[in-house]
């Protein structure tokens, strides 16, 4: 299984609309991808390591899927759509990271 999380530094200047998020993007996803997507996580970013400080992401996602390649393909048939979706609900440029779930 392999797990891709999108992360969205903080950035006080930034926008980001949490419910846009929840509610329309993450849902689009999971339609489109459908068997691709086994399930989503969606985070909002509360606090840093330190007590009172920023987190360092407003918020993540994390995407599981079978297998990279099943992933892949799934993703690529709707890319465009997904990826012109997300000025819908932030300016921030994301950090991407796809992952081999090893353990848990």
């Amino acid at each position: 299984m392999i797990k891709m999380s999108v992360y969205y530094p903080a950035d006080r200047g930034s926008k980001f609309d949490h419910d846009y998020y929840r509610t329309r993007h993450m849902p689009l996803i999971q339609e489109r991808l459908g068997d691709a997507c086994l399930r989503y996580e969606i985070d909002k970013g509360l606090a840093g390591r330190e007590p009172g400080s920023a987190p360092e992401f407003v918020a993540a996602c994390h995407i599981y899927s079978p297998s990279l390649a099943t992933f892949q393909e799934a993703f690529g048939r709707h890319r465009a759509e997904i990826v012109a979706d997300v000025a819908n609900y932030t300016d921030i440029a994301p950090i991407v990271q796809i992952s081999e779930v090893v353990g848990g």
